[in-house]
């Protein structure tokens, strides 16, 4: 079997076991689309924006990314390693480095599915989009980098178990502190400004300016592209293939 071919089939045995994971399904469209109906519809999110759906569909589409790179795809990567899976699989035709193409290409091909559920769901409520889509979608993906770089170190380095409960509780905590809910100028300014450096703020901030037409986000793509470019770094030097 040829490099390519083994990567594809593992690509698609990726996302079958994706697809049946009611866990995965749940944090990469139930959450993010409850996220979206629910505080465009009760008012509880005071921006300067005239409508809220127009501040959330950035926000949610960064928390998807989030939801599928990080949690997802690094409990994913937990277990397998706990089994023995990664270290059986780097002795098949399919290589490590192909594994992690697989990977790669599954978390993408859920994130354009996320991405359109989202929209439509956005365009729905009411959302109208008035800036450059294509822009937005390089800071998606600068993002995957990002966060499925922290996903892979936390499986690689972690036990299974304690990769589950970090990974939700990094989830939580960028959810609060990521600008994707909730402005960040509504929180304390020193919170404000570590919240800033952190790489969720960094992407739904630079998101939503390309979403909304309001000029590049250069400090904030500049604090993404930091985290995309040392996050990988330490995952290829931290990685364990097993537990």
């Amino acid at each position: 079997m040829t490099t390519r071919r083994a990567v594809m089939a593992q690509t698609r045995v990726e996302l079958i076991l994706t697809l049946r994971r009611g866990e995965s399904l749940l944090v990469s469209f139930l959450i993010p689309l409850g996220i979206l109906v629910f505080f465009s519809k009760v008012g509880a999110v005071n921006t300067s924006l005239k409508d809220p759906v127009e501040f959330l569909v950035p926000g949610v589409l960064s928390l998807a990314v989030m939801s599928t790179a990080m949690v997802s795809l690094g409990i994913a990567t937990g277990y397998e390693r706990r089994y023995g899976v990664l270290k059986r699989l780097g002795s098949t035709p399919l290589s490590r480095g192909g594994l992690l193409v697989a990977k790669t290409i599954n978390v993408v091909v859920i994130e354009v599915m996320q991405i359109v559920v989202i929209v439509a769901t956005g365009v729905a409520l009411g959302w109208e989009l008035t800036g450059q889509f294509v822009a937005a979608l390089g800071l998606l993906l600068l993002g995957t980098v990002v966060f499925a770089s922290i996903g892979m170190l936390l499986a690689g380095t972690l036990r299974a178990e304690a990769t589950l409960a970090v990974a939700n509780g990094l989830f939580l905590l960028f959810l609060f502190l990521g600008g994707m809910a909730y402005p960040l100028d509504r929180l304390p300014d020193a919170l404000a400004s570590f919240a800033r450096l952190l790489p969720p703020a960094a992407l739904s901030e630079s998101v939503r300016a390309a979403l909304e037409g309001s000029g590049f986000p250069w400090s904030e793509l500049v604090v993404l592209a930091l985290w995309a470019v040392v996050m990988p770094f330490i995952v290829v030097r931290k990685f364990r293939w097993e537990e």
